[in-house]
């Protein structure tokens, strides 16, 4: 999962290189939490949070493969 989204955020960013995400797995639950570069942050979040939810939705329709409720988190 943690590529995945790896991957999706490098897509929208101006500093790939600075794209980090972790992964803390629980039993039924991964939480992916994701950290992009100095003024990147917005454009994952987009306007009115529609690139956030967009992103959210995709990791959700993809953990159902895994069995397993992912959580994206992001982080300043």
């Amino acid at each position: 999962m943690k590529e995945f989204i790896e991957t999706l955020i490098k897509q929208l960013v101006d500093k790939p290189d600075n794209v980090q995400v972790t992964e803390k797995k629980g039993e039924n639950t991964i939480v992916c939490e994701v950290r992009v570069g100095e003024g990147d942050i917005g454009k994952i979040i987009g306007k009115k949070g529609q690139t956030a939810h967009s992103l959210r939705m995709l990791v959700g329709a993809a953990s159902k493969k895994i069995g397993k409720r992912t959580i994206l988190e992001i982080l300043d």
